[in-house]
């Protein structure tokens, strides 16, 4: 079994993986040796903070390892992409890739005779989502019958929430002035809007209202953010996107919990204020990537 993107997973599975991350959280000591001996290659394109940490924390609290391979500094830019995926199963018992192309890591699972956990490309996130939702279930007791409202560009993030979203009974508002290309997925969206779950909105203020969940997510990717060569790019982002920033008068009278998948881009996105607002969860948010990704490894690789 491979976790390339949610759309492959049943409602109850992904109920099984959040609810399995909160019981990891609870009671660590019963995990300790869940993957002893085991070793997880964990392959990089792309930048990464809690990627690469909490999946790294995480094998070595349950007994196993972790082997981070730069992508630039291996055989993987110079040899055939199957070839090198087949070699490097043989040496471990799964494979967690953050690439620039889902193409690429579907390739990878293709050849690959041990699971392929997906650790973001440029069409979905699914580690990330499972965190989220781990987080909004541990703070409001429950996923069904709530809603998130997603604002930024429809992203990798924008697509596995709607995903996450509707298999969990969670109504999901997107506004999204912007789409980024490379992430479009048509069918995903279609079927998003046969559940009945999923709304598409530019009034960002009504569909703040009632929210149980407001999420941003950066309006430029981080391989683009400070490259010369999408300084257009980005002020045309920015420009665009700055009146359905997440700060105090946009939250007025709401009680929502705010949420930011990280790294932020203070004042652009979101505030500095309510990035440090009591009911921002950001920082729990990112923690939990540690125990989603420990309930994961064990599914996957238990």
């Amino acid at each position: 079994m491979n976790l390339l993107t949610l759309k492959s997973l049943s409602p109850k599975m992904v109920e099984e993986l959040i609810d399995g991350s909160l019981e990891i959280k609870r009671n660590p000591e019963n995990y300790e040796f869940a993957l002893e001996s085991k070793c997880l290659a964990m392959i990089f394109q792309k930048t990464s903070t809690r990627t690469r940490l909490s999946f790294e924390a995480a094998m070595t609290q349950i007994g196993g390892h972790a082997a981070f391979m730069d992508w630039r500094t291996t055989n993987l830019v110079l040899a055939d992409l199957k070839d090198e995926t087949k070699s490097i199963a043989g040496y471990v018992d799964g494979i967690m890739a953050r690439l620039l192309k889902n193409s690429v890591l579907e390739d990878m699972a293709e050849a690959s005779s041990v699971p392929v956990i997906n650790g973001c490309d440029e069409k979905y996130h699914p580690c990330q989502i499972i965190a989220d939702l781990v987080t909004v279930k541990e703070k409001l007791g429950k996923l069904k019958g709530l809603k998130l409202t997603y604002i930024g560009v429809h992203n990798n993030i924008c697509n596995s929430l709607i995903e996450g979203c509707t298999k969990t009974g969670m109504k999901i508002v997107t506004v999204t002035p912007l789409v980024n290309e490379a992430s479009i997925d048509e069918e995903l969206v279609e079927k998003a809007k046969t559940t009945g779950l999923y709304e598409h909105s530019l009034d960002v203020k009504a569909a703040v209202e009632d929210s149980d969940v407001v999420y941003t997510d950066t309006w430029v990717d981080m391989e683009f953010f400070l490259d010369p060569k999408f300084k257009k790019e980005k002020e045309k982002r920015v420009k665009t996107m700055l009146p359905f920033q997440i700060n105090k008068t946009l939250l007025q009278g709401s009680d929502a919990l705010i949420m930011h998948d990280m790294p932020i881009h203070r004042g652009y996105e979101i505030s500095n204020d309510v990035i440090d607002d009591h009911n921002s969860v950001i920082y729990l948010q990112s923690e939990n990537r540690l125990h989603s990704a420990k309930a994961i490894l064990v599914k996957l690789m238990g």
